[in-house]
């Protein structure tokens, strides 16, 4: 086919897995055109689909559609945006503020929407995706009548794809800050600067899971702004929030004064010296968080992420009382599940315990895991009760 991308063997047996990537070093041919949407063939002729070209990228091809009569076009795009929104109705519900797409978890690579309230956040993370910047946002606001959405394209991705890294308002108008009302608890994005998009979309149903079973003495370490905290504030007697950020700690009086909660108790300082200190002490919780952000943000970090991971829970461990509940959470991709059930084991059998393993949490409805795309997963929980 004219102007067609052609991939190497190895590439077709990717692409029939169930995986969307093709690599630089697989593309035979390269297609003539700039970044956008491409046919894609094998080495013998034969019609692969479309995927979306990024010609200066290390994955250089990312498929979007197998069915040759489909030709990606603005009413495709209308069409597969339509259908990811769909998947996400059971949540209008619970909550303001969910995913709306998760890139390859919705087949739509390198592409993410976050809404918050009436406004949303994307984020166009390939050049392939980004060429088609004026069809998606005309039809995201078609399908959700939002009134504002804004770039979050500041990710290292779009250094790697030759693409600015900026904030860009693109439609509308988007506050600095945006009220989030999840399951009954209330508090602030900050779609401009804040972390991600704005909030920590994909820990919703483990906030409301561990603070449905809070009781006594809490802890939440690496608090942020505090959106566990306010969850177990509902049901424990009392609540730190601790953070090594003095503003994120800010936010989360805020937001306990916004909920009508006075049992929160923000702790600034390091996790690790601090559990330590409290453990020395002699103090206990009857329910702990641990959530912090991601140590292994590369595949050579892992060794160095899993000691941090241990070290901190193996405190929060030491630190629970009979009973107690802890909840734990990685956000790091290249932490396998494997390796953090065995990290939790090694902490365990240190701590001279015994915990029994109650609940393990994954993604949440509106970020899909494909079980083909490993790259889709990321987060991993577990709660834990201690038994002794």
């Amino acid at each position: 086919m004219e102007g067609a991308a052609v991939v190497s063997r190895r590439a077709v047996q990717r692409l029939r897995g169930g995986h969307p990537w093709v690599f630089r070093s697989d593309v035979e041919r390269r297609p003539s055109q700039t970044a956008g949407i491409v046919p894609l063939e094998g080495p013998d002729g034969a019609p692969l689909g479309y995927a979306l070209w990024s010609p200066l990228s290390e994955i250089s091809l990312r498929r979007v559609e197998t069915d040759l009569s489909r030709t990606p076009d603005a009413a495709w795009w209308h069409e597969k945006l339509r259908a990811a929104i769909a998947r996400r109705a059971p949540l209008a519900g619970e909550a303001n503020a969910y995913r709306l797409v998760h890139g390859e978890g919705d087949g739509l690579p390198s592409l993410v929407v976050d809404k918050y309230g009436d406004v949303l956040v994307i984020q166009l993370l390939s050049a392939g995706v980004d060429a088609w910047t004026d069809a998606i946002v005309s039809s995201l606001v078609e399908l959700t009548g939002c009134t504002g959405i804004l770039a979050r394209n500041d990710p290292a991705a779009r250094g790697r794809e030759g693409l600015p890294r900026e904030v860009k308002l693109l439609y509308g108008e988007v506050p600095r800050t945006v009220e989030v009302v999840e399951h009954g608890v209330r508090y602030l994005a900050a779609p401009w600067d804040g972390q991600k998009t704005g909030a920590f979309l994909d820990q919703r149903e483990n906030r409301v899971l561990i603070g449905s079973l809070a009781r006594g003495q809490a802890l939440d370490c690496f608090a942020y702004h505090g959106s566990f905290a306010l969850h177990l504030a509902k049901k424990a007697d009392q609540v730190f929030a601790l953070d090594v950020s003095a503003p994120a700690l800010a936010r989360v009086h805020e937001h306990a004064e916004r909920n009508g909660l006075t049992n929160i108790e923000p702790v600034e300082g390091d996790a690790f010296d601090i559990l330590r200190a409290w453990y020395k002490e002699g103090r206990r919780f009857d329910t702990i968080v641990v959530d912090p952000p991601a140590f292994a943000k590369t595949k050579s970090a892992i060794d160095g992420a899993l000691r941090g991971y241990k070290d901190i829970n193996l405190q929060a461990m030491r630190l629970l009382a009979p009973g107690g509940l802890l909840f734990t959470a990685s956000c790091s991709f290249h932490l396998s599940r494997g390796h953090f059930f065995e990290m939790l084991q090694d902490a365990s059998a240190d701590s001279g315990r015994a915990f029994a393993l109650r609940a393990i949490t994954g993604q949440p409805l509106d970020h899909p895991e494909l079980i083909t795309v490993p790259e889709t997963g990321y987060l991993k929980g577990a709660l834990l009760e201690a038994m002794s």
